[in-house]
C-alpha cells in the first residue's frame, strides 16, 4: 500500500527545487490558490494568470496554424483536380464547362464565365468598360455596377477577377464574380487566376494544333 505524502515533505522538496515548475507550466495552470490581500500572494496570482493566458494564446495560435494548413491543403487538392481536368479535356467547350463548374462548385465563386471573342468583340468590350484586354491583362477588384453587369449579366456581382488568355484563333476572358464587394481585392486572387490562365492557354494551344 502506497504511503500518503506528507505535505511538509512536499513543501521541503519544493524549497530545495525552486525550478520544479519551470518545465511544468501546465501544472501551474491547473493549481488553485487561496486569495489573499498580501503583495506576495498577489504577485504569485498575477504570474499564474499570465502563464494561463500565455498557454491559452499558444493553444489558439496552434489551432490557427492547423486550420490554415487544412485550408491550404484543401485548396491544393481542388487546384490539382481542376488542373488535371483541364489537361484531360478534348475540346474548347469541354474546357469551358469544366472551368465554370469547378469554380462555382469547388471554389465558392458566385459567377464564373469563360468566353471567347474576336478582335472586334474585344474592341467593343474595351469601349463599353474602359478596361484594357490585351495579352496578359489581369483585373482584380470592385468596379462600377454598369461594368460588372455588362460583363456578367448579373446585377448581384460586386467584385471581380478577370484574366485575358490569347490563342491563335480568339481571345478568351476568364471572369470570376463574387457577390461580396471585398472578395477580390488581394494579390492572392491575381496569382491564382494567372496560374489557371497559363494552363488554359497551353491546353487551348494544344487543342488548336491538333485541329489545324
Amino acid at each position: 500500500m502506497t504511503s500518503k505524502l506528507d505535505p511538509k515533505e512536499v513543501e521541503l522538496f519544493l524549497l530545495d527545487n525552486l525550478d520544479f515548475f519551470e518545465s511544468r507550466e501546465s501544472l501551474i495552470g491547473e493549481m488553485k490558490f487561496k486569495h489573499s490581500s498580501s503583495s506576495a500572494s498577489s504577485l504569485l496570482e498575477r504570474q499564474i494568470n499570465k502563464l494561463r493566458d500565455e498557454q491559452s494564446n499558444l493553444i489558439d495560435l496552434l489551432s490557427s496554424f492547423v486550420n490554415t494548413a487544412q485550408l491550404n491543403e484543401d485548396l491544393f487538392k481542388k487546384s490539382k483536380e481542376l488542373t488535371l481536368s483541364i489537361l484531360g479535356a478534348s475540346s474548347r467547350n469541354q474546357i469551358k464547362d469544366i472551368v465554370q463548374k469547378s469554380f462555382t462548385e469547388n471554389f465558392g465563386v458566385n459567377n464564373c464565365k469563360l468566353d471567347f471573342y474576336s478582335n472586334s468583340d474585344i474592341d467593343e468590350i474595351e469601349d463599353k468598360t474602359g478596361m484594357s484586354f490585351h495579352k496578359g491583362s489581369v483585373h482584380c477588384g470592385s468596379f462600377s455596377k454598369e461594368k460588372m453587369e455588362f460583363l456578367f449579366k448579373d446585377k448581384n456581382v460586386e467584385s471581380v477577377a478577370l484574366a485575358v488568355l490569347i490563342n491563335s484563333k480568339e481571345i478568351g476572358i476568364l471572369m470570376l464574380g463574387s457577390y461580396e464587394r471585398t472578395r477580390y481585392l488581394g494579390d492572392e486572387d491575381t496569382t491564382f487566376i494567372e496560374y489557371i490562365r497559363d494552363i488554359l492557354e497551353k491546353k487551348l494551344e494544344s487543342i488548336d494544333s491538333l485541329n489545324a
